[in-house]
């Protein structure tokens, strides 16, 4: 089985296992959807989506959040962790969307990288789950899954993602991604996976995982 192969039977045994792919993190705007992703930041969704709400109901759009005292956004956002860095952050891309972009929130990585604190994992998401557009989320699960299942070998987040973009077909990337992180979490954790019965074995190249979480064949 080729490696395009493996790739496109994993995207269909996940979309059976998972029929509705969606970003866990709540947002009902795009400027809200590249916040939450901000604060995700070695936080869990479900802490960002906690504290969100409070975040969005004093500050609901670009020009309230570009507004906004840094401190009280640190002080709203604190349980989420690098509250400092997060807060200046979230107030410097309202400021950028607002001034630089007329209060929408672009579409291409490369302008989405421009702003405060925004890496490719937030650019793609962004692209992916606002304007439709063929993305690749390489969070800490895709990285990890991708390589179990022999899809790259590589472990930085840019050589993945660019080395999935060959082997996903473009309409099924950004789902796949978002499908990968709930099987991660479901199934293929980091320790402990739960390979038997797994959904992809037949495409998966790993028998499990020794103490500690290496990977043996």
């Amino acid at each position: 089985m080729t490696k395009r192969e493996r790739a496109v039977q994993a995207v269909e045994r996940l979309k059976a296992l998972y029929p509705q792919a969606k970003c866990s993190l709540e947002a009902f705007t795009p400027l809200q959807l590249l916040i939450a992703t901000r604060l995700s930041a070695q936080c869990t969704d479900a802490r960002v989506n906690l504290v969100t709400p409070v975040l969005f109901k004093r500050y609901p759009d670009a020009e309230a959040l570009a507004n906004a005292a840094v401190e009280d956004v640190s002080e709203i956002i604190k349980s989420c962790g690098l509250y400092k860095t997060k807060a200046k952050d979230i107030v410097g891309i309202a400021r950028m969307v607002r001034d630089v972009y007329g209060g929408t929130v672009p579409d291409t990585v490369e302008e989405l990288t421009r702003l405060p604190g925004v890496g490719r994992k937030t650019a793609n998401l962004i692209c992916g789950d606002v304007y439709g557009k063929p993305a690749v989320v390489t969070d800490t699960h895709l990285i990890r899954i991708a390589g179990r299942i022999g899809l790259t070998a590589a472990k930085d987040p840019y050589k993945v993602e660019m080395e999935l973009k060959k082997l996903l077909p473009p309409e099924e990337s950004n789902d796949f991604c978002h499908r990968v992180v709930q099987f991660g979490r479901d199934v293929c954790n980091a320790r402990k996976p739960a390979c038997e019965g797994c959904p992809l074995t037949g495409i998966c190249l790993q028998k499990g995982v020794k103490t500690g979480g290496s990977l043996h064949k």
